[in-house]
């Protein structure tokens, strides 16, 4: 098992601008970590910093409690597993898994018992024999990994190991991977991708990094926390936004009240919403910006007056266990907002449609997007508002 630190860890090649921006981590032993983000953002390039693939320009990397900054990768007690799986064609399954117990000079038995036990935990033991080119893409995958664990690495480095694979396989295979975590739990897992649905299901702890239009952003850390932290309390918008499927809605609005305990918003289409937020860092007429998740908005009944937003069906997209409703808002052209209701639910396209927003729900975002901070026992509130 090892511990990963970073402190204030750059880098930038040469004439152009950085891709990773003054990280500053501790990603503790035993923990599953995911670097999540959009292409572009740096993530890969920081996994390849802690496997020694590539040069840090500045700051500190330490692995269990050592600076590795010049360390050759096979000094550090890392195994990665690649996106392309690295495998040597000419190479038996059992042989593959080998290699790097061979090279390191172990006994023959030992080797044998490593990769027969890795290989029973893969479902990998009647296919020992076969080569690469005779496996399905998930077969390829798992040998990946198993060349990985017979290894007993202090850290496990997964590079979006599972984006060759098809929709069927990438749940399957992500499955598989994080009982292998709890199975092989001597070691830190840091994973790698893009999918934010893998990042949820799979991770501990998830690093988002930014990237999109902000260049003085791109590369650094937008948030660092439990896959639930980063739902139920986004720390700005582009959080809010990447995490979540579908995204949060937001709508902009006015501040007509702000206090301790809430913040009362007028949608410009004169829908007045409370939401259940600390409003002591905003003030009085400013501009800020709803966010609400598709599910935690419902069709209002015909008595309900308050906490609606007003809009109009563009578009219904059934999935039998639930329905997406995408609605026009009144007074904003522009704008939409899409609900995830029950599967049964009557709603025609063209009709308006009153959509309930439980101010426990609501989040609020001022003009720099940074949100403000939720009151204590949202979560709970608007499960029970939801269920009620």
């Amino acid at each position: 098992m090892a511990s990963i630190s970073l402190r204030n860890v750059h880098k930038a090649y040469q004439g152009n601008s950085p891709v990773v921006r003054r990280v500053d981590l501790d990603i503790d032993a035993h923990e599953f970590c995911v670097f999540l983000g959009p292409s572009g953002c740096g993530k890969s390039t920081l996994l390849r910093m802690i496997a020694g693939l590539e040069g840090i320009t500045s700051g500190e990397l330490s692995i269990d409690g050592k600076v590795v900054n010049d360390v050759h990768p096979s000094k550090r007690n890392v195994a990665m597993v690649f996106q392309n799986y690295a495998l040597y064609p000419h190479m038996s399954v059992y042989e593959n898994m080998a290699f790097a117990l061979r090279q390191a000079k172990l006994d023959g038995a030992v080797i044998d018992r490593k990769v027969r036990q890795a290989a029973a935990a893969l479902q990998l033991d009647q296919l020992l024999s076969r080569k690469p080119a005779a496996l399905s893409g998930g077969q390829r995958q798992r040998v990946a990994i198993g060349r990985a664990i017979v290894r007993e690495p202090g850290v496990f480095l997964f590079d979006e190991p599972l984006s060759n694979l098809d929709a069927a396989l990438r749940v399957q295979t992500r499955t598989e991977i994080s009982r292998l975590h709890r199975e092989f739990n001597q070691a830190s897992a840091v994973y790698v991708t893009h999918d934010q649905t893998e990042a949820m299901a799979l991770a501990d702890k998830i690093v988002l990094l930014h990237a999109g239009a902000d260049m003085e952003r791109e590369g650094s850390i937008a948030q660092v926390g439990s896959p639930l932290d980063l739902y139920h309390r986004p720390k700005n918008r582009f959080v809010a936004g990447f995490i979540g499927s579908p995204r949060m809605n937001f709508v902009r609005g006015n501040v007509v009240e702000a206090h301790a305990d809430g913040v009362h918003l007028r949608l410009p289409g004169g829908e007045m919403l409370a939401a259940a937020v600390d409003g002591r860092s905003i003030r009085a007429g400013a501009e800020a910006t709803l966010g609400i998740r598709p599910e935690h908005l419902a069709l209002a009944g015909g008595e309900t007056k308050v906490q609606i937003i007003r809009a109009q069906a563009r578009l219904i997209e059934r999935f039998g266990e639930c329905t997406y409703l995408h609605a026009g808002l009144a007074e904003q052209a522009d704008a939409h907002v899409v609900a995830k209701l029950s599967g049964d639910v009557n709603v025609e396209r063209g009709r308006p449609v009153a959509l309930w927003a439980p101010p426990h729900a609501c989040h609020v975002f001022d003009s720099n997007g940074l949100a403000l901070p939720r009151l204590a026992g949202t979560e709970h509130a608007q499960l029970a508002e939801r269920s009620a």
